[in-house]
């Protein structure tokens, strides 16, 4: 088990995906991926953002479209909100599209809501598509660029037929927005079952 955050890192370089991992249920910190999704227990308020390929490279991506903010800078933003709204945020970040899919699938009835960036795989990823179509929470879209205003490749989403909303062309304010989406729809779902 990695016992510094060189060694975790080291580790999520292995698996190509990082996280802010929870402690499990002895109170250790998950040393790999799939540990800290498949130990993961139900909590009420937790809302995920997913980043799917190459978000982990803003702040230097093609700054003239994505801005010069790095991923951390924007999960920033959209942890305040998560924070005040007495919600808990984990982050999830994979290049590879089967790690989100799985992702997906083991935050089934656990989290109450996805906000998710897949980046290009939003164009493509009927895999995606369908592991969030067979979870059961809230699902916001979201995108720093409009995708509209792009290439006409981009105009096409997969993940818009199973999101509850998208957000997208606000750049950073997208994040801020789509947690404060996340937690209003939430909230609604739990007073409606109620």
């Amino acid at each position: 088990m990695p016992t510094n955050s060189t060694e975790r890192d080291r580790d999520a370089d292995k698996t190509g995906m990082t996280e802010e991992k929870p402690p499990n249920s002895t109170g250790e910190v998950p040393s790999s991926v799939e540990e800290a999704f498949f130990d993961v227990r139900p909590s009420k308020g937790l809302i995920v953002i997913m980043s799917g390929p190459n978000l982990d490279i803003l702040g230097s991506r093609q700054p003239e479209i994505y801005g010069t903010a790095t991923l951390e800078d924007h999960l920033s933003l959209a942890r305040q909100v998560v924070a005040a709204a007495g919600y808990e945020l984990r982050h999830v970040h994979s290049n590879q599209e089967s790690k989100l899919v799985e992702a997906v699938h083991s935050l089934r009835g656990i989290a109450i809501a996805i906000i998710i960036n897949a980046g290009a795989l939003t164009h493509y990823s009927w895999a995606l598509h369908d592991a969030l179509a067979a979870y059961e929470g809230v699902v916001v879209e979201l995108h720093l660029s409009n995708p509209l205003a792009r290439e006409p490749w981009r105009f096409l989403s997969v993940i818009a037929p199973v999101a509850d909303g998208t957000i997208m062309g606000f750049g950073s304010l997208g994040y801020k927005l789509a947690a404060e989406a996340a937690v209003e729809l939430a909230r609604r779902r739990v007073e409606q079952s109620i």
